[in-house]
């Protein structure tokens, strides 16, 4: 058994040598906390219950009502305010049953149905937003965070820098204004490097939002790839989970006008009573049907009728609208995708090289007694930017793809 432990101690020993292995944060382990505790969730599973919930009493009858009374109690003569005296007078109890119309029953059922539909579609909606919203808070903190890295070389470069113009100044060479340009660049990297620790601040207090405090811990992983075929995205406009919503949108609707329009059928009662007279007399039993007559509908049923209407055609046009807009978006957020895309490629392959050259071709012009300290800081402040600007443009790529994948690409 000692070996054994002696293993598991090692094993323990290594994960606490290693705290990124334990505590970095994937792309992939964000998105399940985020759906596990993004607060936005839990409300939306909060309304379907709800939702459900008000759909059982859908359809059934109302509570019966309760009767009770006196009838045909005197108010003259010497038999007056009393119940027994008089052979009219009764104590009554009884109940009286509602029965609403068939129709107006099933359309309620119906109503409650597409109820529970639209709860679950916004359910869907939420979930994507929440899976969106996190892939970009965690793009844009892994952007930052790269930036950030590079300043260690950055620093060390600047080192090696001043160290070279004290060793030409040292030799005779060169002006003596030179060695404060080493320190200049220093200060504005330095000044930098605390812009973009603001920066990261905020990104992971946005990343926090959604999945809590485990947003203090690193994210690793590389740029999140998303599909990028236009054909995918424009077969999948019609699934989108905004213009899905409609459709369960426009049933209760349309369950509702048929609400309505069962308003123009009669509903009708049913009651038993029960009267107890005095003990000379013999008790009754009275029984009662009643029924609604519809008989105004031109100022009652009909104007709420054309109203319901014009909410399902207000419906209909919304969602066109909406399938028009969401298309130019989604032409838009292609075009922009593709425009990163090249980007991305042409600082990868083009300008990162240049200025790496750039700089290379400074420094021996200026070793050489060629160039000024001046050219060689110029150049190296052109690569940090182009640098800095190579990870914006990643960045960017990554959060147009999570844009993209959950709304035209991913269906609820």
């Amino acid at each position: 058994m000692r070996p054994l432990f002696r293993t598991a101690g090692l094993l323990l020993a290594c994960i606490g040598a290693w705290p990124s292995l334990a505590g970095a944060l994937t792309l992939d382990q964000a998105l399940r906390l985020a759906e596990r505790q993004a607060p936005s969730l839990a409300a939306q599973a909060a309304n379907l219950s709800a939702a459900r919930s008000a759909a059982i009493p859908a359809g059934k009858l109302p509570d019966p009502q309760l009767r009770l009374g006196i009838q045909n109690l005197p108010i003259e003569g010497d038999a007056r305010y009393r119940l027994e005296e008089d052979g009219m007078t009764m104590q009554m109890i009884g109940f009286m049953q509602a029965v609403p119309n068939r129709a107006k029953r099933e359309a309620r059922i119906d109503a409650a149905e597409a109820g529970i539909a639209v709860a679950e579609r916004q359910r869907d909606v939420e979930r994507l937003r929440v899976r969106r919203e996190t892939a970009q808070a965690w793009t844009a903190l892994l952007a930052v965070e790269r930036k950030l890295a590079l300043f260690d070389g950055l620093y060390r470069e600047n080192r090696l820098l001043a160290e070279a113009v004290r060793a030409r100044l040292a030799g005779g060479q060169g002006r003596v204004a030179e060695a404060v340009l080493p320190k200049q660049e220093a200060a504005l990297l330095a000044e930098r490097e605390d812009t973009l620790i603001q920066t990261r601040d905020a990104a992971r207090a946005a990343l926090r939002r959604w999945i809590g405090d485990t947003a203090d811990q690193p994210p690793t992983g590389d740029w999140p790839r998303w599909p990028t075929e236009p054909t995918r995205y424009r077969h999948h406009l019609s699934a989108h989970p905004e213009l899905v919503l409609f459709d369960p949108r426009t049933e209760l609707a349309e369950a509702q006008v048929r609400e309505a329009l069962a308003d123009k059928r009669p509903d009708w009662a049913w009651g038993v009573d029960y009267q107890r007279r005095g003990r000379e007399y013999g008790d009754m039993l009275s029984l009662s049907v009643s029924m609604d007559l519809p008989l105004f509908s031109a100022t009652r049923q009909d104007p709420k009728i054309a109203a319901r209407r014009a909410r399902v055609e207000q419906l209909d046009a919304e969602h066109e609208a909406a399938r028009r807009e969401l298309r130019e978006a989604l032409e838009t957020q292609l075009a922009e995708h593709r425009r990163a895309a090249r980007a991305v490629d042409r600082l990868e392959q083009v300008l990162l090289p240049l200025a790496e050259e750039k700089v290379a071709l400074a420094m021996d012009d200026y070793r050489a007694g060629r160039g000024d300290l001046t050219a060689v800081i110029d150049a190296r402040r052109e690569r940090v930017e182009t640098r800095l600007r190579a990870i914006d443009l990643a960045a960017e790529r990554a959060a147009l793809g999570a844009r993209l994948y959950y709304a035209f690409g991913e269906t609820p």
